[in-house]
């Protein structure tokens, strides 16, 4: 998919913000959701969406929900690395499919990094163990300021 296109009101995003879909929730609040990626690239590779809008992607939201969206996805962040203490995070975005974007809802992706610990590829590898989900999630969530 290219950067312009509709919204689609039954991507699996837009499912879990309705409860249609499972997802192990790390983090909710009256502006974002986090949850565990189910194709994770690393341990503890946490997914941060807003959930009052249509927009596909950074270029399409709106200001008013940007603002929180950001501060969310800092938070989630200072999360996961107090409870899995990785040596870096990446925290990333993708827009449109050249660029690697699967799923067209505006979404961040935030993955910790080890060292000597290889990335796995995006949307590339098989699908995590819901119960490991689950705990991490958890363990996450224990550490949200």
């Amino acid at each position: 998919m290219s950067l312009d296109g509709t919204y689609d009101d039954g991507n699996i995003f837009a499912k879990i913000l309705r409860g249609e879909a499972p997802a192990a929730k790390v983090f909710e609040d009256g502006d974002i959701y986090a949850f565990m990626d189910v194709f994770p690239q690393a341990k503890g590779h946490t997914l941060v969406i807003p959930k009052h809008t249509h927009a596909r992607n950074l270029l399409e939201v709106e200001p008013e929900v940007l603002g929180p969206l950001m501060l969310g996805v800092q938070r989630v962040t200072r999360a996961v690395r107090a409870a899995l203490n990785p040596d870096g995070i990446v925290v990333t975005q993708f827009n449109g499919a050249p660029a690697g974007q699967t799923i067209y809802h505006l979404h961040f992706h935030i993955i910790p990094r080890w060292e000597g610990v290889a990335l796995g590829r995006h949307a590339g590898g098989g699908m995590a163990d819901p119960a490991e989900l689950k705990v991490l999630a958890e363990q996450i969530a224990a550490k949200i300021a």
